[in-house]
């Protein structure tokens, strides 16, 4: 059977015929040869127009219709020999001044490109203009700080001591040598500044540490008890670690700290784990599901062996070392799985005898930078730490917290400088990492500056001052988000008091012995409420009679005065208690009531009365005879 017969059939109509096919490559071809001609076709009409201004520019500025002619021609002449050559001759003609040379070249460079010839040739340069602008702020690094603009937090009246961020940049934690812990969320403060939220969570210690997880949703709260504490985002406890025996020797048998802390930080990997460092001589790690004992003890140890007290703890930006400064002037660095042994020491890091304030690990790793106690700042190489790589000196330091920090590019080091208050201004200061040249410096206030952070997302640097204030910097256009959100919104109004005590309904057609008096004047109503006695408290008068409701009325109001009226006051004269009690001798021997009837039956006599006889016979007897007793 042929196909028709085959597609008869089955009920098709085209069985058997070949698909059609498309040669992509010629279309593409194609497309861009029309492309091409369209380009020239309106390049070759732009030319036209400007031709055609120019020359109407020429006839105008020449204040004549009559055009030049070549040399021997008559200017009386009338007759036009062609107009080719008169166009060819007005367009070889310049009249007016002559183009800047920068437009001149993007003219000509315009000639030869398809498209508006200035427009985009302009374009392209402030391209470059841009680009040269980058390229010159990466050069220099000092154009990158963000310290145009600032706002300032009022925290208190004393020492800020503690700043902490969350990651996202959204809230700032403040702590200070007054006790308190002062929340700021950038999103939802205005104009005025002020914190949503104060609190006191160590009682009467001084905040030392403040810190944000690195889910940003728990608090490290270091103060100076033996104790830290970790908080929600709103200031509530989560977990408060636990206290170690005092009367142990051996720090590593007990469960927690026993002296006073001086630092605390996050693990960066780990959001449970965090590391605190005491007086008690003792580096100890802790995981927050787990408050009733640390997870690890690190105990560094002098030259000799004997215990000292570390000032600063820190993790590497890896999480797997930890670095502690001590009082004999030398940092202590170990792994965090091992906490026998450290993996690099240095004796003589600092003076001893100093207390190094802070440590930071750069963002690349392999710088530590410390903040020493002797008035310095050095950075040491993590794969030579014998020797530091810079040093600068002349740093006053006087705060065991004062603060240096890494820029978010890595290339600046930054921290602040402690004076005398009142005397000279407290500084910021920016080095060179790599050269350790002082680039750039800021005068914050007239205080000691101690705390400094500079956040990568934000790009803006808060700094904690001696004065209780907390200031942010930031730039409006190279900084995001944070202080900018709070400065542009307008102060919200406050809320009046309300001193409307009561509303009234007034009611027009009810009867006027259903309406209720509007009050009108309130001495009035003063008075009215005095004379009412259960309005104006008024006290009960005394009880006439014998009483009622439990109230003696006869002598007082209370069952004390009743007593003095009648017992402790009573007219009977007992100054002589013998005769009083005798008064009653006669009744008692004729109608005994207490023990003589018991013995009526079987003792009619009394034996007492006899043996009172014996004695008096006895009395009789001379004194040597009378036995001795």
């Amino acid at each position: 059977m042929t196909d028709p017969d085959i597609g008869a059939v089955m009920g098709f109509s085209g069985f058997g015929k070949k698909a059609r096919t498309f040669d992509l490559e010629a279309i593409f071809e194609q497309t861009r040869r029309t492309a091409i001609e369209r380009s020239r076709k309106v390049l070759e009409e732009e030319r036209n127009v400007e031709r055609s201004r120019e020359s109407l520019s020429c006839a105008g500025r020449s204040g004549s219709p009559a055009r030049k002619g070549h040399v021997g021609d008559t200017a009386s002449s009338p007759v036009d020999t062609g107009s080719g050559s008169d166009d060819s001759d007005s367009s070889s003609e310049k009249i007016g001044p002559p183009l800047p040379p920068q437009l001149s070249r993007l003219a000509v460079e315009g000639d030869s490109a398809v498209g508006p010839p200035l427009l985009g040739c302009g374009k392209l340069q402030c391209e470059t203009d841009e680009e040269e602008e980058e390229d010159d702020e990466d050069d220099n690094s000092v154009k990158r700080i963000p310290d145009s603009h600032e706002i300032t937090l009022t925290h208190g009246k004393k020492t800020v001591s503690a700043l902490g961020l969350d990651p996202s940049g959204a809230r700032l934690v403040t702590g200070g040598y007054d006790y308190e812990v002062k929340l700021w969320d950038f999103a939802g403060m205005d104009a005025s500044l002020q914190a949503f939220r104060s609190l006191q969570p160590c009682e009467c210690h001084q905040i030392k540490s403040l810190q944000y997880s690195s889910t940003g949703d728990v608090i490290l709260c270091v103060a100076g008890s033996a104790q830290a504490k970790v908080l929600d985002r709103d200031g509530f406890q989560v977990m408060e670690c636990v206290k170690g025996d005092q009367y142990i020797v051996d720090q590593a048998k007990t469960k927690g700290h026993t002296a006073m802390l001086n630092s605390g930080v996050w693990h960066p990997k780990i959001k449970e784990e965090f590391v605190t460092c005491s007086n008690d001589g003792t580096v100890r790690t802790w995981d927050m599901n787990n408050e009733k004992k640390h997870k690890n003890v690190f105990k560094p140890r002098s030259a000799q062996g004997k215990r000292v007290i570390p000032t600063t703890c820190v993790y590497s930006r890896d999480g797997k070392l930890i670095a502690a400064a001590c009082q004999d002037g030398s940092i202590q660095i170990w792994d965090r799985t091992l906490n026998v042994h450290t993996k690099f020491h240095n004796r003589q890091a600092h003076v001893p005898g100093s207390d190094t304030s802070c440590l930071s690990f750069s963002y690349d790793g392999n710088t530590l930078a410390s903040r020493g106690g002797d008035d310095t700042i050095k950075t040491w190489d993590m794969r030579n730490f014998r020797n530091p790589l810079n040093v600068a000196s002349g740093l006053p330091n006087i705060f065991p917290m004062t603060d240096c920090c890494f820029s978010p590019d890595d290339k600046l080091l930054v921290t602040g400088t402690s004076v005398k208050r009142g005397q000279e201004s407290g500084k910021l200061l920016f080095f060179d990492r790599e050269t350790f040249h002082k680039l750039y410096e800021i005068e914050v206030t007239d205080a000691s500056v101690i705390r400094c952070l500079w956040h990568p997302k934000l790009n803006q640097i808060m700094v904690g001052t001696g004065n209780g204030l907390a200031k942010v910097y930031y730039h409006p256009v190279k900084s995001q988000r944070g202080a900018k959100l709070c400065v542009v919104k307008t102060k919200r109004k406050a809320k009046q008091s309300q001193t409307v005590t009561q509303d009234y309904v007034i009611t027009p057609h009810a009867l006027p012995m259903f309406r209720e008096p509007r009050q009108k004047s309130t001495r009035k109503q003063l008075e009215k409420d005095r004379l009412d006695p259960v309005k104006s408290h008024k006290p009960e008068p005394p009880v006439s009679g014998p009483g009622r409701g439990g109230r003696v009325g006869t002598h007082g109001g209370t069952l004390s005065s009743f007593i003095v009226k009648n017992i402790a006051l009573d007219k009977t004269d007992d100054s002589n208690p013998r005769e009083a009690i005798l008064r009653h001798a006669k009744e008692a021997e004729q109608n005994p009531y207490w023990v003589a009837p018991a013995y009526v039956k079987t003792q009619p006599h009394a034996v007492f009365a006899a043996a009172e006889s014996e004695e008096e016979v006895e009395d009789d007897e001379p004194e040597w005879k009378k036995r001795r007793l």
